[in-house]
């Protein structure tokens, strides 16, 4: 996994590359920010570590936005010695996925970097689509095939959850923990009931094959008949 950290202090820039590298990381420096700017824009990264303030005409905002402009949805982990919220809200409107500040523990750094790399390619965007179902998680809209299919809360939450991890076995103890709160009062079957009620809207109506797959002894995945 290759990371780009573009920072200008080069004492904690070496000292990110180092620990990264310590953590099978290939990372590249960029002290100042026109050339991270260069890097970030014509070179493939699997995360960008980006200092806000940087000298010279380029800052680690105008790197950020560039990148969305260019379609670019690389995870980009914000680097600032500011601590005020505003300045929070800028760097994360700028496109920022997470936002550390200064002075920071390597440890921290280093588990905002992993959680980011965790997280779907398809949290990038709006609409999550597998097959012919898509959902859009700004207007709660769920379609198959073009059809509108109305959802209650609990079944859009459980169908976004499935959808958020294609092909890959869940287990009830996993869907409880994402799809209801720690203080909801559900019986071990509760999630056979909602996967009940999704089959039933996402794959019984329609002459095609089902997409809710049972994993006997294991959970459930979403994963073409």
């Amino acid at each position: 996994m290759r990371i780009l950290v573009v920072e200008d202090e080069h004492k904690i820039a070496t000292a990110l590359k180092k620990g990264l590298e310590q953590e099978q990381f290939a990372v590249d420096l960029a002290f100042e920010g026109k050339e991270g700017k260069a890097f970030a824009l014509t070179e493939d990264y699997d995360l960008v570590i980006l200092d806000r303030m940087l000298p010279g005409v380029v800052d680690g905002l105008e790197i950020c936005t560039a990148l969305r402009e260019q379609g670019n949805h690389v995870p980009v982990l914000m680097l600032t010695a500011k601590d005020q919220i505003q300045d929070r809200v800028s760097g994360l409107n700028s496109g920022a996925d997470d936002y550390l500040v200064k002075p920071f523990a390597f440890e921290e750094l280093l588990a905002r970097v992993r959680a980011l790399m965790r997280r779907p390619t398809t949290a990038t965007t709006n609409i999550l689509s597998y097959e012919d179902l898509q959902l859009d998680t700004i207007t709660y809209q769920v379609t198959r095939a073009g059809q509108l299919i109305n959802l209650s809360h609990k079944e859009y939450s459980l169908l976004e959850y499935l959808m958020r991890n294609p092909g890959r076995i869940l287990t009830k103890d996993m869907i409880m923990s994402h799809v209801w709160d720690y203080d909801a009062d559900i019986l071990p079957n509760t999630v056979e009931v909602y996967i009940g009620y999704l089959r039933n809207k996402i794959d019984k109506p329609f002459k095609k094959a089902s997409l809710i797959q049972t994993v006997r002894g294991f959970g459930y995945k979403l994963e073409k008949e």
